[in-house]
């Protein structure tokens, strides 16, 4: 099967033309339960792009999906499209929000991204890159270190999803830019923030700290944040220096993250809102964030292959069958969720699962399901 994606042109291009000794007659149309993996992840971004516009977190992670697609697929085209995308940051999108991580503004992850794999190295590039990871050495932190609410520094609000935002951004900033002081503050982030919301009871993370009270932890074991902070420790385990003086504890605590989620799996492949709870519903972006760190661990081999990789073959299965639709659109995901709940209710478990619910093609599904597709694609070729 050719994994190599077409890029689509205006309405009216024709597409590929067909291969020498083939006929250019249709056969059957792709479905999302048989197409290639990078097929599928351009596609899915295709119909993002062709319904919000692309921006903010979850925006960038998908754009980081796509950068990582062209690169498995020696695709120039599609990494031309990837530094056109990013390259209207900041100057080009309609509306930039209040945000807590101020890199979001200039393409965050995936500008750091391409400017560390040599695809996007011009010198405005560069110097965005380098003056938001200065500021980000200089965001507010509590007393741990951890970096937290800006806009409340007094309150010392940390929360898991600042992990996946910070780390891989210092992380391909430092190595690009040959400055390791922003390589040990990736680390840094990514450690505290999974020692700090550790559950040592059963391995798992919680949200937050100090959203409901000075001192207090919200109870969940909520699925996207379980993979938010095991995506930071991901990247540091494909990205970090061999020789890196951090590696054997983040490699520690990514297997140990692994181990405690994998029970957790339910018989479709998913994981739920609230991992530990068999009656809580299903969820969409947290599954493809556990699938794409999984299939890091086993490429990496720090995963064992008869433990992670068929709980990674069935999580894929799952994803495809139930959270992709034919058009593309995406199933199961919740929408923006911190510390939901009021009074009593705020943090608890009950709040995470009945005060949110699944939505269809919510923005937070794209970048989470691509970067799976890319594991998959890399799985399968591995397995030719």
């Amino acid at each position: 099967m050719n994994e190599r994606p077409h890029t689509p042109g205006p309405p009216g291009t024709p597409g590929p033309p067909a291969a020498p000794g083939t006929s250019a007659a249709p056969g059957p149309p792709a479905t999302p339960g048989t197409m290639p993996p990078l097929d599928l992840a351009v596609a899915l971004y295709d119909h993002y792009e062709s319904t919000a516009e692309v921006w903010h977190y979850y925006g960038l992670l998908a754009i980081y999906g796509l950068c990582r697609t062209a690169e498995l697929a020696g695709d120039d085209a599609l990494l031309a499209r990837c530094r056109q995308t990013l390259a209207r940051f900041p100057n080009r999108v309609p509306t930039h929000g209040a945000y807590n991580i101020q890199s979001y503004r200039i393409g965050g992850i995936p500008r750091a991204y391409m400017l560390y794999r040599g695809h996007m190295t011009d010198d405005m590039t560069r110097r965005y890159v380098d003056h938001y990871a200065e500021e980000a050495m200089l965001a507010p932190r509590d007393r741990l270190g951890i970096m937290s609410k800006p806009y409340q520094p007094t309150a010392e609000l940390i929360w898991i999803d600042v992990a996946m935002a910070v780390t891989p951004y210092l992380l391909f900033a430092g190595l690009a830019l040959d400055r390791r002081e922003w390589v040990d503050e990736a680390v840094r982030q990514a450690v505290l923030h999974y020692d700090e919301l550790l559950n040592r009871d059963n391995g798992l993370l919680h949200q937050c700290r100090n959203f409901i009270g000075p001192g207090r932890y919200s109870e969940d074991h909520w699925g996207r944040g379980n993979g938010w902070g095991m995506i930071a420790l991901a990247e540091l385990v494909e990205h970090l220096p061999a020789d890196s003086p951090h590696r054997a504890g983040v490699e520690q605590r990514f297997t140990d993250l692994a181990g405690a989620v994998l029970p957790w799996q339910g018989p479709r492949g998913l994981w739920r809102q609230e991992l530990t709870w068999e009656s809580a519903w299903e969820e969409s972006s947290g599954t493809a964030l556990l699938l794409y760190c999984f299939g890091i661990g086993l490429r990496c081999g720090l995963l064992d292959e008869d433990r992670f990789g068929d709980a990674f073959d069935r999580g894929i299965a799952g994803l495809r069958q139930h959270c992709i639709n034919d058009d593309f659109s995406t199933e199961l995901c919740c929408r923006g969720c911190l510390c939901p709940g009021e009074g009593d209710r705020k943090g608890t478990i009950p709040a995470y699962i009945e005060d949110r619910y699944p939505v269809p093609d919510d923005p937070h599904s794209f970048g989470p399901f691509m970067l799976a597709l890319t594991e998959q694609h890399q799985r399968l070729q591995r397995s030719r």
